[in-house]
């Protein structure tokens, strides 16, 4: 496959915990996209109805309401949501991939992280479903299956979708090289925290925290001085080394925290000002674009009324599109040194499987 793909990843909030208006928005933006000629259109991790962000930050005996809205405002894979994606990405002959809270007609409760890879003539590509939730996100989803660890042959390259921390399992990173991957996309949240971030008082004693070390005890490394994550490093970390070892373009596709998303979650809280400074303070998400040696990739922004382009290495704290144009053929020289799912794999050493079954609840006969 060769000439030039121009990818736009939406650095976008949605209308949180409202799939018909976060549905609508993202229209917008494909349309947006598709009019300054994109030719893949990414959004972020879960971006209908929303990520649930309250989980790291409040108890779950307080998350009851927020938990219930999420069940009911996330989507059916076959829905009227999903089914006005596709119909987008026919009418502007774009690729789209899209997170979303995946609900299932089997059960009320039970919710999976999914991501769709949509083709340009709308029809589904790739329905994956996030392998395993990461710690707080399991009060919310359930495990996926290997059903989605597919990379679509497309017009514009073979793209491939993991979602979050799946790009920490070198297991699925490797199942993604080993089908010619040229496109990785990575979706991310808008924050993750792992802990309180530093100057936010505690519940326990209303002391703020400090990054000092744990328990007084001085440390360099992040875990020790009690550092909350860090999602541009992390993230990116991430995101480059497997650019490198599959010798494939990343786009890393992060969500926006608006500030519907930090009412909504501070509202009911027993500790608002706590659950308010946690979300306001936390380290941002950063869309950007790698190319197949790992290295930052600058992109640029569209003025929708000038046409005019400014270069950007990353959008992090105002919403928007980032465009990159990559030429696939890129991705040829580095294999000759490298690659790890052709001649520079041991395939009589090492021997992977991958069950790609949709599981089912029962099967009957």
């Amino acid at each position: 496959m060769s000439g030039t793909t121009r990818i736009a990843a939406c650095h976008a909030a949605p209308v949180f915990l409202s799939a018909k208006e976060t549905t609508a928005k993202a229209i917008w933006l494909i349309q947006e996209a598709a009019k300054n000629k994109a030719n893949l259109v990414v959004f972020p991790e879960s971006y209908i109805p929303a990520f649930p962000i309250w989980s790291a930050l409040r108890p779950p005996t307080e998350n009851h309401d927020l938990f219930k809205r999420m069940a009911v405002e996330s989507v059916y894979v076959d829905g009227d949501e999903i089914n006005s994606i596709r119909t987008t990405a026919k009418q502007f002959n774009v690729l789209v991939s899209i997170g979303f809270s995946e609900k299932v007609r089997y059960s009320s409760a039970t919710l999976f992280n999914s991501n769709l890879l949509i083709g340009t003539d709308g029809e589904i590509l790739v329905h994956h479903r996030k392998l395993m939730p990461t710690f707080y996100e399991k009060l919310t989803w359930a495990p996926g299956d290997g059903h989605g660890l597919q990379v679509a042959d497309t017009a514009f390259g073979k793209v491939g979708v993991l979602i979050c921390g799946e790009n920490t399992n070198p297991l699925a990173l490797y199942t993604m090289t080993a089908q010619g991957e040229q496109i990785h996309i990575s979706s991310w949240p808008a924050i993750w925290p792992t802990r309180l971030p530093e100057g936010v008082p505690t519940p326990s004693n209303g002391e703020a925290m400090e990054s000092n070390g744990v328990d007084g005890k001085a440390s360099l490394s992040s875990a020790g001085r009690g550092v909350n994550y860090d999602n541009v490093a992390a993230n990116r970390t991430r995101a480059a080394a497997h650019c490198f070892e599959a010798k494939c373009f990343g786009v890393l596709c992060a969500g926006v925290l608006g500030p519907d998303a930090i009412e909504a979650v501070t509202a009911g809280s027993n500790t608002p000002e706590i659950v308010s400074q946690g979300l306001q303070r936390s380290s941002r998400g950063a869309t950007m674009f790698l190319d197949t040696t790992g290295t930052l990739l600058p992109g640029f922004t569209i003025n929708s009324e000038t046409s005019a382009r400014e270069q950007k290495d990353l959008l992090q704290e105002s919403e928007g599109i980032l465009y990159v144009d990559i030429d696939l053929e890129d991705c040829i020289e580095g294999k000759q040194y490298h690659d790890i799912a052709g001649g520079y794999q041991r395939l009589d050493v090492f021997e992977l499987k991958v069950d790609r079954r949709r599981r089912q609840p029962v099967i009957f006969e």
